[in-house]
């Protein structure tokens, strides 16, 4: 088991927690226990018979006390923020007055409590009031060791193993705690990785099946239409719908992928089709060649010319559509409008499509306007900013 498995807190301040299982209860008794080992020298002492009956038992009730004290400050949480609980500031008194009264009453021997003391300063207090703590638990042993061991052969040995130790503490626990807020901080960025990408699906998901859906259902309407006068036309359009189909189930599977980039040729071919299909008449103007896209820049335009497009069949009653793409070098963009001379915005709020597109844009680097058109039809503007700015020829 790890320092910070051992030493982890429920409380995201507190530096370590109540043990989940029995093992690490038992595991952490272990090594807190094993520093018990340094108080030979009061038990010692105490059993050695150099104290009256009522003595050995008061100092013994008084060791046994201290001892409880210590294993709560050091096992349970004690702390959260900057403050510790009121009953850590009340048992760390108590444990500075144990050793005060038993290393003066009993002896140099008893002055050894005063290192605990500052270990559980390290372990139960805050680290901006640890840092005085310490010294200060420290300089009272010190004192204490210059009244009961004048000759002074022993306290300065003690001195520093207090401070060691309740530094050493303080630096575990803030090295648990800085462990245990990293953790807590990939935590937070792998969810919000996992957010972003169910993001990420949901758009290409309302996209890819949203303008699919939409077509199948129009040709599935014109064949409908067509039955039983013109079996031919509506043979043709049942074609049509199994193609649609299963290129949909293609574009699926790539969008699950991550694999599928869709192109601005490839989409205005789809439009024209699933334009002319609404009995829309359309005017594509969309060059060939757009230097200074890349591939995702270009990807954002051809999701917004689909989302657009869709848009139009789906909703707008228009009869003419008319799409463009344009470059501007001096802006550093490039420029797709969709306008046609439907009903307008059906409500003030825009659908998910639109809001999935602007959120495409925006990590693309672009933005998305949508406005009611002159003829009162509507208009999408969609921009993103060129990769590379060609060069004008000399």
């Amino acid at each position: 088991m790890s320092v910070e498995e051992t030493w982890a807190g429920t409380e995201p301040a507190a530096g370590r927690r109540l043990p989940e299982t029995r093992r690490q209860a038992l595991i952490r008794l272990m090594w807190i226990g094993v520093w018990l080992l340094y108080l030979a020298a009061p038990v010692t002492d105490l059993f050695g018979g150099h104290h009256s009956a009522a003595v050995t038992a008061l100092a013994g009730a008084g060791l046994a006390c201290f001892i409880v004290g210590y294993l709560s400050l050091v096992f349970l949480p004690a702390h959260t923020g900057e403050r510790s609980a009121p009953w850590v500031y009340a048992l760390l008194a108590a444990q500075t007055a144990l050793s005060f009264v038993l290393s003066a009453g009993l002896g140099k021997n008893w002055l050894v409590l005063f290192v605990y003391v500052a270990v559980s300063c390290g372990a139960a207090l805050p680290a901006a009031q640890s840092r005085w703590a310490v010294p200060g638990v420290t300089a009272v042993l010190a004192g204490t060791g210059a009244w009961v061991d004048r000759p002074g052969d022993l306290y300065p040995s003690l001195v520093v193993p207090a401070l060691l130790g309740g530094f050493a503490m303080l630096g575990v626990t803030q090295l648990v705690r800085t462990m245990r807020e990293l953790r807590e901080a990939r935590r937070t960025v792998a969810h919000l990785a996992a957010t972003e990408e169910r993001l990420r699906l949901a758009r290409d998901l309302h996209d890819l099946l949203g303008h699919s859906l939409s077509l199948i259902t129009l040709k599935s309407e014109l064949a409908g239409r067509m039955l039983p006068g013109r079996p031919e036309d509506a043979a043709q359009q049942v074609a049509d719908i199994e193609q649609v189909s299963r290129q949909a189930l293609v574009d699926v599977r790539e969008a699950v992928s991550a694999y599928r980039r869709p192109t601005l040729a490839g989409e205005t071919a789809t439009a024209r089709r699933a334009l002319a299909s609404a009995g829309v008449a359309v005017q594509m103007h969309v060059p060939d060649l757009l230097p200074g896209l890349d591939t995702d820049t270009e990807g954002a335009l051809a999701w917004a010319l689909r989302e657009a497009t869709t848009n139009v069949v789906r909703h707008s009653g228009a009869a003419l559509c008319v799409c463009a793409v344009t470059v501007d070098p001096e802006a550093g963009l490039a420029v797709l409008t969709v306008s046609d001379d439907g009903r307008g915005p059906l409500g003030s709020r825009p659908g998910n499509g639109l809001t999935g597109l602007g959120e495409r844009l925006a990590l693309a680097g672009g933005t998305l306007v949508t406005a009611r058109a002159g003829d009162g039809g509507f208009t999408l503007r969609a921009t993103v900013p060129l990769a590379a700015v060609p060069a004008r020829p000399s």
